[in-house]
């Protein structure tokens, strides 16, 4: 069998002790992960999501989706399997024609839409925020201390709550593209996070954003220490392979905007502890996931 990807799948494995296994006994070859991911990530329009229900349900099972795809993690888009909102455009016209709302509904529905893939909208559930957590407050502490634009607007927000950026744009006293030029590494970061608001004038309906600090978006469970982020973000890489059940390794790197955050050794490690597993090229969960 040559999979769609040129790759030819290596045979069954026995499985040696303490790993994961399957039903009768043997490591998943390469094509049985293919095969479990293509049901897990409802990559068939047979598994075709069908209400927000299910949207949420999916969600909650795989820990985090991307809005379109765009690498191995599942997306909640392809999901859709539905027709795009304007065939052969590009951009918003891609999306689904009619599903295209649940993702700002799962938002809605009190699940955290964040940027810290690589810019992109990712939705997560508490359980994956509850990772990103250590991360993204010791990221506020870096970016606070390393610019001064950055440091004002982090902290009017800490000082006055959370605010629509066209009330920030008024308050500090700035230009769309300054602000913009501010926002932008700190929502990438998950120092911020922006959430999308209706605007009501006449009898007209728009859009804006209101900014948020990470810890007024997210408050975590009260008095807990906080994590080591460094172990946080290894964490989080072996959940995120999790939810996409198999991944090409060399992907791994351009899935989070933390790029300080990775070492020549991190995949080693992680293999190492068995928490993932190599297989030709790429990766799964191990036993200690």
């Amino acid at each position: 069998m040559i999979l769609p990807n040129g790759i030819v799948p290596s045979a069954r494995r026995h499985c040696p002790p303490g790993r994961p296994a399957s039903e009768d006994g043997v490591m998943e070859s390469l094509t049985e992960l293919l095969e479990r991911r293509a049901v897990e990530c409802r990559l068939t329009p047979d598994r075709a999501l069908e209400s927000p229900d299910e949207a949420e349900t999916f969600l909650r099972d795989r820990g985090l989706l991307t809005r379109t795809a765009d690498c191995a993690l599942p997306s909640l888009y392809e999901a859709c399997h539905e027709v795009e909102y304007r065939p052969g455009g590009t951009g918003f016209a891609t999306w689904p024609a009619t599903k295209w709302p649940w993702f700002g509904e799962l938002a809605e529905r009190g699940y955290l839409c964040v940027a810290v893939h690589k810019g992109k909208n990712l939705l997560v559930s508490d359980e994956t925020a509850a990772l990103l957590d250590p991360i993204c407050r010791a990221e506020t502490d870096r970016m606070r201390a390393e610019d001064a634009g950055w440091r004002r607007l982090l902290d009017h927000l800490a000082a006055a709550g959370p605010a629509d950026i066209e009330d920030l744009r008024t308050e500090l006293g700035l230009k769309r593209q300054e602000l913009k030029a501010l926002r932008y590494p700190l929502e990438r970061c998950g120092v911020i996070v922006a959430r999308s608001a209706a605007v009501t004038s006449g009898d007209d309906h728009a859009h804006s954003s209101e900014l948020f600090l990470w810890d007024q978006a997210y408050a975590g469970p009260s008095g807990t220490p906080r994590e080591d982020p460094v172990e946080s973000f290894a964490a989080l890489l072996a959940v995120a392979v999790g939810a996409a059940v198999v991944a090409p390794e060399p992907e791994l790197r351009r899935w989070f905007s933390w790029q300080w955050y990775w070492t020549d050794t991190l995949v080693d490690d992680l293999v190492g502890d068995g928490r993932l597993r190599r297989i030709d090229g790429y990766l799964t969960v191990g036993v200690q996931a």
